[in-house]
């Protein structure tokens, strides 16, 4: 018989309708040793957590993340708040015997991030930060070929993710909708927002970081906050590039900004091989294109790859070959194998000491932005 596992979530925002739908939507198409129980979701308006708990289907609702810590009843603490709540919220969940699923970065800073690694590694609660990216299907297919060796050595990685919702001026900063402006709520720009998604995949497909020469930029250095109505100074970067070299001996460089004018959400990475390259675009999420150069020269060019067969990942849970999935059914396979990693006394990747890695690269390129110089990357 199924056991049921009960889940409490901490903030309705945007990440906390993806985790909802997640959880709501795993055991229809996966079979997991766990049936979760939505039963509490945790916001700062009353009457907007009421209302989220009644269309998502929790059933309690409360302004105090403590009470959902504390609850003999709760099982999985979701933490989907801004980034300066990440740690004491993981933190008391760890202590209280929780396991954690936390949204990214996972923290403000270092100082706070390893505090948090410490607590879950003392505690010895299951965790794990949402880097959903690493579960589209056609990116975990490119770790596999990678993993299978058909690349060769790797020469070089290159991502990028750029939008261009803060160009204007008048954007606020701060306050439920724009809190990603905050230095306060957020702790960095696009460095922490954008490029530690890149970051965590780029490790995930290519290893470990060794250092970095970035540059950031702020372009609006004022803005009125969206609770007081006051014009403060931005402290959070605006755009950030940085060059780095990895611990196989690869290249990389890496761009985000939010002004980028005509792009939403581009995420894009490339990997270069001696036997072959890789590149991903999210616009077209469900594709891998792909060069292989030991294919005959009348033939050799790049592949447009449609990820959506059986014998690739993930998608022989969902419909026929040809049909595709979107960005919401990465939530759903990360939950899929954390159930299934709970049950099996098994870490789900990417844990909290893995997210470490990936704020280390985060405090230095912004270090490495501040001082001009390159940085080593601290190793976990």
């Amino acid at each position: 018989m199924t056991k049921k596992l009960n889940v409490g979530l901490i903030g309705y925002g945007f990440m906390g309708r993806t985790h909802s739908n997640a959880y709501r939507r795993v055991t229809n198409f996966f079979d997991v040793p766990y049936e979760p129980v939505l039963q509490v979701v945790c916001g700062l308006v009353e009457a907007e957590a009421k209302a989220f708990a009644e269309r998502w289907g929790y059933k309690s609702h409360t302004t105090d993340w403590h009470k959902v810590v504390e609850d003999e009843n709760i099982d999985v603490v979701e933490i989907c708040v801004p980034n300066n709540l990440h740690a004491e919220i993981a933190i008391a969940a760890a202590k209280a015997g929780k396991a954690i699923c936390c949204e990214k970065p996972l923290a403000l800073n270092v100082p706070q991030a390893e505090q948090m690694v410490k607590a879950v590694e003392e505690s010895g609660v299951p965790n794990l930060v949402s880097f959903n990216y690493r579960r589209v299907p056609a990116v975990t297919l490119a770790k596999q070929l990678i993993d299978e060796g058909r690349l060769g050595k790797i020469f070089h990685y290159r991502a990028n993710f750029l939008q261009d919702w803060t160009i204007s001026a008048k954007v606020p900063q701060g306050g439920m909708a724009t809190w990603r402006l905050d230095i306060k709520a957020a702790g960095s720009g696009v460095t922490g927002d954008l490029l530690a998604h890149c970051i965590d995949t780029a490790m995930w497909h290519n290893g470990p970081i060794t250092d970095v020469c970035a540059m950031t930029e702020t372009f609006v250095k004022e803005r009125m906050h969206a609770e007081t109505g006051k014009v403060e100074p931005v402290g959070i970067d605006d755009a950030c590039t940085f060059l780095c070299h990895y611990d196989n001996g690869s290249l990389g460089n890496f761009e985000s900004t939010r002004y980028a004018r005509g792009h939403k959400a581009l995420y894009t990475f490339e990997i270069n091989g001696e036997k072959a390259s890789i590149a991903w675009d999210l616009h077209d999420l469900h594709r891998l294109s792909y060069f292989d150069h030991s294919d005959q020269s009348i033939v050799r060019g790049w592949r447009s790859i449609h990820v959506t067969d059986s014998d690739m990942p993930y998608m022989d849970k969902w419909w026929v070959p040809g049909l595709q999935i979107g960005y919401e059914h990465t939530f759903v396979h990360q939950v899929a194998e954390f159930l299934q990693n709970l049950a099996e006394g098994k870490s789900t990747s990417p844990d909290f000491r893995e997210a470490l890695a990936t704020q280390y690269v985060c405090d230095a390129v912004l270090t490495s932005a501040k001082n001009k110089k390159w940085e080593t990357v601290k190793k976990p």
